[in-house]
C-alpha cells in the first residue's frame, strides 16, 4: 500500500511539473513570437509617390520633423503589423486595420488582445496624410498622428501594454536594430521613433488610383450614366454633400454632429471637453473607398452606404449641435437619387490601394 501511494504521488508531481513545463514554454513562446519580416532588398517607394495633380496640390500633416522616409516607413510597416506591440502578442495595428477593408474593420467594434470589444469603429486609414491637423480620432483627441501610434499600444482594451514593455520586445528582436538605424540613423529602439516609423507608413497609405481620380484626367467619360448623375447630386450644393467631405479626398475638415441621435450615449468630442456645444460631435475618416469600409459612424450603427444615404435623406435628428450645413428635416433623396449617390462612392474605390504589396503584412507567408 505504501508502495502504491508513493507511486501515485510521484506520478503526480511528475505530471504538475509537466504542466508547469507546459505552461512556461506556452508563455514564453508568447512572449517571443520568433517572427521574422519578410522585407525586399530595396524598400518600396514610400517617400515619392508620383500624386496626381488634385491630390498633389492639398495640404498635408506631415510634420517637419517626420517627413516620410522609404526605410522610415518600411520600419513602420513592420512595426503596424508586429503582434509584439500587444502585452500577449496576439494583437498588432492591423488586427483592427485591415488593408482588404481599406485598413477599417469590417466588425462593428474591434477585438482587443483580451477578447473585449472597442467603445468605437475603427475607421479608415487612408489618406490619413490629409486630414486636418489637431483633429485625429473620433473625438478629435489628439493632435498628431505620431500621439495618436502610442495611445492604442497603451490602451487597456485595444494592445493592453506598456511602452516600456513595447519598446523592450522591440529592442529584442533582432532584425529590428538594423531597421531603425536605417529609418533613424542608430539602432536605438524608443516611444518617439515607434511614433514616427508608424505614423509615416499610415501616411504613405493614398489612395489615388479610384476610377474617380482617373475621372478627373479624362472629364470622367469613364463613368456610367449612372455614376455621373451620382457625383451631380453629390456636389450638388442643395445636397450638401460636398459641403462638409471636402476637396477631391472627401473629408469632412473639423468635427461636426449630423443628427445622429437627440441624446448621445457616446458625446464624442463632448467627452473630451466637457463642453455642451460639443456633444454629438465627430471627426470621420475619408470617404475614399467608402463601399469597403463599413459598417458606418462612430458605432457601427449603420451596415450598408443604402443605410447611410437614408439616414441624411430622412432620419436625420434634430440635435441642438446639428452641422449648419445639414438641414433638420433630411434632404429627401428619391430611391433613384439614392442609388445614383452610392454608384459614385463606389467610383472611389482603389482596387489598386488594398492590394498594394508594400502596404500589406510583411510577416505573412509569401503565396
Amino acid at each position: 500500500m505504501t508502495r502504491n501511494l508513493y507511486c501515485i504521488r510521484h506520478l503526480a508531481l511528475a505530471a504538475t511539473l509537466s504542466l508547469v513545463a507546459l505552461l512556461t514554454a506556452a508563455a514564453h513562446a508568447q512572449d517571443t513570437p520568433g517572427r521574422v519580416p519578410n522585407l525586399p532588398d530595396t524598400p518600396y517607394a514610400y517617400a515619392n509617390v508620383p500624386l496626381p495633380p488634385h491630390l498633389a496640390v492639398i495640404q498635408t500633416n506631415i510634420p517637419k520633423d517626420n517627413p516620410i522616409t522609404d526605410h522610415g516607413a518600411t520600419l513602420g510597416r513592420v512595426l503596424f503589423y508586429d503582434k509584439r506591440l500587444s502585452a500577449n502578442n496576439t494583437t498588432a495595428c492591423a488586427a483592427c486595420h485591415l488593408q482588404e477593408y481599406a485598413f477599417s474593420d469590417p466588425q462593428q467594434f474591434s477585438t482587443g488582445f483580451a477578447g473585449a470589444k472597442t467603445p468605437r469603429n475603427a475607421m479608415g486609414l487612408a489618406n490619413g496624410r490629409f486630414f486636418q491637423a489637431d483633429h485625429f480620432f473620433w473625438d478629435a483627441r489628439v493632435k498628431t498622428l505620431e500621439e495618436l501610434i502610442l495611445l492604442p499600444i497603451q490602451s487597456p482594451i485595444e494592445m493592453g501594454s506598456t511602452l516600456e514593455r513595447a519598446v523592450a520586445k522591440v529592442a529584442a528582436a533582432p532584425f529590428y536594430p538594423p531597421l531603425f538605424a536605417k529609418a533613424f540613423g542608430s539602432p536605438d529602439v524608443t516611444p518617439e521613433r515607434i511614433a514616427k516609423a508608424v505614423a509615416q507608413f499610415i501616411r504613405a497609405m493614398v489612395s489615388y488610383q479610384s476610377k474617380y481620380d482617373e475621372g478627373i484626367a479624362t472629364g470622367f467619360r469613364n463613368f456610367t450614366g449612372q455614376e455621373y448623375f451620382g457625383m451631380q447630386l453629390f456636389e450638388n450644393q442643395a445636397l450638401r454633400c460636398a459641403r462638409c467631405h471636402l476637396t477631391d479626398t472627401q473629408i469632412l475638415i473639423f468635427p461636426s454632429n449630423n443628427g445622429l441621435d437627440v441624446v448621445y450615449a457616446d458625446k464624442g468630442v463632448g467627452s473630451i471637453t466637457g463642453d455642451g456645444f460639443d456633444h454629438g460631435l465627430f471627426k470621420p475618416p475619408s470617404l475614399r473607398n467608402a463601399a469597403l469600409t463599413g459598417p458606418y459612424m462612430h458605432d457601427g450603427r449603420f451596415a450598408t452606404l443604402q443605410d447611410v444615404l437614408k439616414h441624411y435623406s430622412s432620419g436625420i435628428q434634430s440635435h441642438k449641435n446639428l452641422g449648419s450645413f445639414l438641414p433638420e428635416k433630411g434632404v429627401n433623396l428619391t430611391a433613384r437619387q439614392r442609388d445614383a449617390i452610392e454608384a459614385f462612392l463606389h467610383t472611389l474605390t482603389d482596387t489598386a490601394f488594398i492590394t498594394d504589396p508594400k502596404f500589406s503584412d510583411p510577416f505573412a507567408k509569401p503565396q
